[in-house]
């Protein structure tokens, strides 16, 4: 059995906490474009691997997840489905857009795939998911709330709603990018 709150590999077809992070903490998400990218993904994921999105938040560097999959589908294998097409999608929109770091960033990509031995020409992903199974519902929604909040501690917005990159919006019922987001009710007697 595994202990609630350990880092892990997605092993089980449960609900975890995931980090996907990318390579050297680049600032990839700073463009509109390529967050873009990431929801369409998450959604193609939804509607065609079973995946359930339960919270998210995408960063300039990560993002945060909270899924599962539905069977027969297994996590570990969407969410490797999703790194692989997202990798490639990302690198063909900055080779294919004006892009002032393009030189710096392919140069880092196509490095950390050479010293990858499962990678081919190119690494966005950080090895890992820093996947973190959900064992109770106080635990998880701790998680939803610290995904909610990254962006406040990170002082791009002042409310987790206003970032629209997140599912703080889903939440609290207004116009979200990704609407797929499976909303959790708070537990009884809930405490921080």
């Amino acid at each position: 059995m595994t202990r609630q709150g350990i880092k892990q590999n997605i092993k089980n077809n449960t609900s975890y906490f995931i980090t996907p992070t990318v390579i050297g903490w680049i600032d990839i998400f700073t463009r509109r474009e390529i967050r873009d990218i990431v929801i369409e993904s998450l959604r193609y994921c939804h509607y065609h691997k079973g995946l359930n999105v339960y919270g998210y938040c995408i960063m300039s560097n990560h993002l945060h997840l909270i899924v599962n999959c539905n069977e027969p589908f297994q996590l570990r294998d969407t969410i490797r489905d999703f790194k692989r097409h997202t990798s490639s999608t990302i690198f063909q929109w900055i080779m294919g857009n004006p892009e002032s770091r393009r030189d710096w960033m392919t140069g880092l990509f196509t490095g950390a795939a050479n010293e990858d031995i499962k990678s081919k020409n190119i690494k966005i992903w950080q090895t890992g998911n820093h996947a973190i199974e959900l064992i109770n519902e106080q635990f998880t929604w701790r998680k939803v709330l610290y995904i909610h909040d990254n962006p406040v501690r990170a002082g791009l917005v002042s409310n987790p709603e206003d970032w629209i990159y997140s599912s703080a919006r889903n939440y609290i019922e207004k116009e979200a990018v990704f609407e797929e987001v499976s909303c959790l009710p708070p537990p009884l007697n809930f405490k921080k």
